[in-house]
């Protein structure tokens, strides 16, 4: 049995945690630290170490006060007062309440950040580097090396309330709220009650170390808004800069800093939390946001279910109404009249089930991924997830577009995840620098990078689908590069490109597309799943791809005859034909293979 006090200054949660914490078996008695000038009523002040010491206090769960008000960043001169005293009565359990900004919000975020990955200090706005300094100064005071005390640091997600002073209670709580026009991304609404439960959890259990405590499912900005009753106000970031004062006085203005948690996705992972101590959030954040429309006028905090929400928000942004509706204008006259795309091999793509599909990008522009995309998603249903380089979510509309299209930033943990849930993941091994390759070399293929496809697709038994697209070089022929800094800064780009058209008149040239998917590579069918940490069998099945597609891209410019018209997948070059190729370069990349680890399934 455990004595424990709670300090928290936040009305109405402090409240509940203290209410929940009474509940548990495991504590004897809970109390709030009732607040005072001179610090929480006396507990921090003068005799603080005796009262904690005569009362056995010997579980605290704190979560430390705003430096100021409307400033999201912790007052860290009160909480090292905390954690010193406590440290002086020899408390066992501290329970810290950190912020899941501690992550930053940045256009290089991976989503669903796990506990172990922490951004530089120069990568993150300054609130965040003040959320890792509290937690630095509670692991200095609190767990050197003796470790009497258990340290718990939860880190969660935005936790609205109603009258709440924080940000996002702000945000959702009034009538206008102003945003970044051209960001919708992903947010993770935490419900005080499953914040009150993580933290009975923690003061139950065990363990020690950092969890994020956040809600299995996501919802978009915009949704939330409208779930919660407030109407977006899109203003460009320079406009509310510039207007500041003006904003402020009207009542619906924000730190500019806090800007950047609408702006981009800072979404977290709880698998430890749930595996560790238990936690199994009752809430999406889809419903967090309803039931905080319901209540937010003057209503109490409930422990009731809010009503169950029907519309689903997939967890890195994807739309598909709005990939659809694109798909029967734009997308539509863009590939089937614009650059007439001609496909062969369709049918090696799977209807279903998980697959690898790598394939060769052009041009710059990710129109080529776009225009596959469309194809898939209109003749089979399939909604391929591309891995994409962090520049093309950096800019508004830029980061809507990229985001509800399906583009996921490139990392091992998101193609897991992908791969996981049986979708298809498209990959572009050459990265970046391949799309930017100059056009005399547009139809060479580069280095794969570390051949992480190939591991991917052995871990996750799952085929790999090469596909080359020839003539999405020529929409922006890349005749020069730009090797600026400042450009590098700005975009994340490798160079500035050059092009006849680019960037004077920044319009695609209508040239005629031709697309291949080759057979698959069943590589599930040849090797286990430990063949990933083989490099002699990854660096064999990369070399067998790289063949097939510098294979059927010579072919496919041998057939071409025009950069503008013309059919290289007709009578003269039939899928006969294409099978025949095909054959022999399956045969090539067997044969060339000597003294790779042969597996066998018995």
């Amino acid at each position: 049995m455990v004595r424990v006090v709670v300090i928290d200054e936040r009305e109405g949660l402090a409240d509940l945690l203290v209410e929940r914490l009474r509940e548990s078996p495991s504590v004897e008695t809970c109390q709030p630290a009732p607040p005072g000038e001179d610090g929480f009523g006396g507990l921090l002040s003068g005799g603080r170490v005796a009262v904690l010491s005569e009362q056995n206090i010997d579980t605290v769960v704190y979560s430390p006060p705003p430096l100021k008000r409307r400033h999201e960043v912790p007052d860290l001169a009160d909480a090292e007062a905390i954690f010193k005293e406590c440290a002086r009565a020899g408390v066992k359990h501290f329970v810290l309440l950190s912020s899941a900004a501690v992550y930053g919000a940045a256009h290089h975020n991976i989503g669903f950040l796990q506990e172990t990955r922490v951004l530089l200090r120069q990568e993150k706005p300054a609130s965040a580097n003040r959320w890792l300094e509290l937690e630095s100064l509670a692991a200095f005071y609190l767990a050197g090396d003796s470790e009497a005390t258990r340290l718990v640091i939860l880190r969660p997600a935005a936790t609205p309330r109603p009258g709440g002073g924080d940000y996002f209670s702000r945000l959702l709580g009034g009538r206008a709220a102003v945003t970044l026009p051209g960001h919708d991304p992903t947010l993770q609404l935490l419900s005080p009650e499953d914040l009150a439960s993580a933290v009975r959890c923690a003061v139950e259990g065990n363990a020690r170390g950092v969890y994020n405590v956040a809600p299995d499912g996501v919802v978009s900005l915009r949704s939330a808004l409208r779930l919660a009753g407030a109407a977006r106000l899109p203003i460009p970031r320079t406009l509310q800069r510039l207007a500041r004062t003006g904003i402020k006085r009207a009542g619906l203005c924000h730190p500019i800093e806090q800007l950047d948690y609408v702006r981009y996705s800072w979404t977290v992972s709880n698998r430890k939390i749930k595996s560790e101590l238990g936690f199994a959030p009752q809430r999406t954040s889809a419903e967090v946001a309803l039931e905080f429309r319901s209540s937010k006028r003057g209503g109490a905090l409930s422990s009731s279910s809010s009503p169950r929400q029907a519309e689903e928000f997939d967890d890195f942004g994807m739309d598909k109404g709005y990939i659809n509706a694109y798909g029967r204008t734009l997308f539509k006259f863009l590939h089937d009249r614009y650059w007439r795309v001609e496909v062969e091999g369709l049918a090696h793509v799977p209807v279903k089930g998980r697959a690898v599909m790598v394939g060769v990008h052009r041009g710059f522009m990710p129109w080529d991924a776009v225009m596959t995309l469309h194809l898939l998603a209109r003749e089979l249903g399939r909604y391929p997830r591309f891995l994409i380089h962090p520049g093309l979510i950096k800019f508004p509309f830029l980061f809507n577009f990229h985001t509800k299209l399906g583009g996921i930033i490139a990392c091992q943990e998101n193609a897991d995840r992908v791969l996981e849930r049986d979708e298809i993941l498209s990959i572009y091994p050459e990265g970046i620098r391949g799309a930017f390759s100059l056009y005399r070399d547009a139809y060479r293929l580069g280095k794969f990078g570390r051949d992480e496809f190939v591991k991917m697709a052995l871990r996750h038994r799952a085929p790999i689908i090469p596909f080359v697209t020839v003539g999405s070089a020529e929409i922006f022929p890349i005749i020069g590069k730009l090797n600026w800094g400042w450009w590098k800064r700005l975009t994340d780009w490798p160079f500035f490109p050059i092009t006849p058209t680019w960037p004077l008149a920044p319009v695609p040239l209508p040239s005629k597309w031709h697309t291949q998917f080759l057979s698959p590579i069943h590589v599930e069918d040849r090797y286990p799943p430990e063949a990933a940490d083989d490099p002699a069998v990854v660096r064999a099945v990369s070399r067998e791809v790289r063949a097939r597609m510098e294979e059927a891209i010579a072919e496919m410019l041998r057939r071409r005859k025009s950069i503008f018209y013309g059919s290289i997948f007709g009578e003269t070059g039939g899928s006969a034909d294409e099978s025949r190729y095909e054959e022999k370069i399956a045969y090539r990349g067997e044969a060339s293979r000597p003294g790779v680890k042969r597996w066998s399934s018995g």
